[in-house]
């Protein structure tokens, strides 16, 4: 089953109309080559977007783990400074220097120093040792104790002990600052491979399915081209033969039947070129139907009458027909049921029937045939450009296979959709064209 002009055999054209002599070779060795090329293609984005998430990913590992030791040695130093005004405000208040204690001797120690760095007062864990620092108040440094072989952070607080300057100096040690450096530092080295690797992964997915889309539409452009060549070079290579003889054998060469064939393959040539530039606007989303009122029911109706019209035509059952109003362009939608009609009439052994209603906010068209039908497997393609199944392949009866493209790229700029199935009752071809009414 094909649609009117809307034929085409189902070998693929960028194969067989390669010529003899190794034309299909030609064809799988540039499709290779083709492959190859995209394939190229997405290893160099996918190396390219690997190294820049890598690099990016390098340069946030390294701040988080230097902001964190910032951060954590902020919280050290603050605490030790708190600690150190606590003891400053007790030996203000209470006129002396108290014993000095630390909760954690491993972790801490405090020194009470007066201005000539003499130690006043110390935690038992320092005790006995001279200043560790000759720090001023209000000033922090890392210095070496006998506590820890790692470096203690120091805070000093001023204090005042009667007309004595004192200086309280509390050291903690950044070990935990360390560890969890260390902790997040090891995270990072584990997970940032990990996470290198889902993202070459998932570009190489996304440009995979990228370069997929755009390898199918260059192959669709491809064989659009090629099918479109080869269907002009038919009318064309009719006319030419048709002159040369004429030119050959002028005293046998009928006007009248020379001038009819050249109208016939000059009138063909205008609607391949006709239909080709409607579904070259189709691909530029270039179909902007008008939103008038149409009746469709009178669209239907004119072309069942046209159809009857037709010598040795399938008897045309319009009794189906009801009101149904549409949003759209009328020549548009005319064409539309002209290239249904006509692919039915075409196929159909006796009998066509055109069917329309409205339900739903929905206005239906149904044409059916008793002719073949579609094959199921085939249905899905049927609307493709230069679809042409075998019983359609003689040029006299099927056209250049654009007729029911034509038909899906109209009814869905009107925002409908368009099906193929079983007509039930005629056991022939049901084509549903639905469309949305207006509100």
């Amino acid at each position: 089953m094909c649609g009117a002009c809307a034929t085409r055999s189902i070998v693929p054209s960028g194969g067989t109309r390669c010529g003899p002599g190794g034309g299909t070779g030609i064809g799988w060795c540039r499709m290779a080559g083709e492959r190859r090329r995209l394939r190229a293609v997405r290893v160099r984005a996918t190396v390219i977007a690997a190294l820049a998430v890598g690099l990016a990913l390098v340069a946030g590992g390294v701040v988080l783990v230097i902001g964190l030791r910032v951060e954590l040695s902020n919280d050290v130093r603050d605490a030790a400074r708190t600690r150190a005004q606590a003891v400053a405000r007790e030996i203000e208040a209470e006129g002396g220097v108290p014993e000095v204690r630390v909760a954690d001797p491993e972790e801490e120690f405090l020194q009470v120093v007066d201005e000539r760095g003499t130690v006043v007062a110390a935690s038992s864990n320092v005790k006995g040792l001279p200043a560790l620092t000759g720090l001023r108040p209000g000033g922090s440094t890392e210095v070496d104790t006998p506590i820890d072989e790692d470096p203690f952070l120091v805070v000093a607080v001023g204090a005042r002990d009667g007309d004595r300057r004192l200086t309280v100096l509390d050291g903690r040690t950044p070990a935990g600052v360390a560890e969890a450096t260390s902790t997040v530092t090891r995270m990072l080295l584990i997970g940032l491979p990990v996470l290198l690797a889902l993202a070459a992964a998932a570009t190489w997915v996304a440009v995979g399915r990228t370069l997929r889309r755009v390898a199918r539409a260059e192959a669709a452009q491809r064989r659009f081209v090629s099918d479109a060549s080869h269907e002009l070079r038919s009318p064309v290579a009719t006319v030419r033969q048709h002159a040369e003889v004429t030119l050959a054998h002028p005293g046998r060469a009928d006007a009248g039947a020379l001038a009819g064939t050249v109208l016939d393959e000059a009138v063909r040539m205008q609607r391949l070129v006709d239909d080709l530039l409607l579904l070259a606007r189709a691909d530029e989303d270039a179909i902007r139907p008008a939103r008038r009122p149409v009746d469709l029911d009178d669209l239907v109706l004119e072309e069942a009458r046209r159809l009857r019209e037709r010598k040795d035509g399938p008897h045309v059952d319009s009794s189906g027909v009801s009101a149904g109003r549409v949003l759209g362009d009328e020549d548009a939608l005319r064409r539309v049921i002209r290239n249904l009609g006509e692919n039915a009439a075409r196929h159909a052994r006796s009998r066509v029937a055109l069917t329309l209603g409205e339900a739903g906010g929905t206005v239906r068209l149904d044409v059916d045939d008793d002719g073949p039908g579609v094959p199921e497997g085939e249905r899905a393609r049927i609307f493709d450009r230069f679809v042409r199944l075998d019983e359609a392949r003689a040029r006299g009866e099927g056209g250049a296979g654009l007729g029911l493209a034509i038909v899906a790229e109209l009814v869905a700029a009107h925002g409908g959709t368009v099906t193929v199935g079983t007509a039930p009752g005629l056991g022939g071809a049901r084509f549903t064209a639905r469309l949305p009414a207006p509100r």
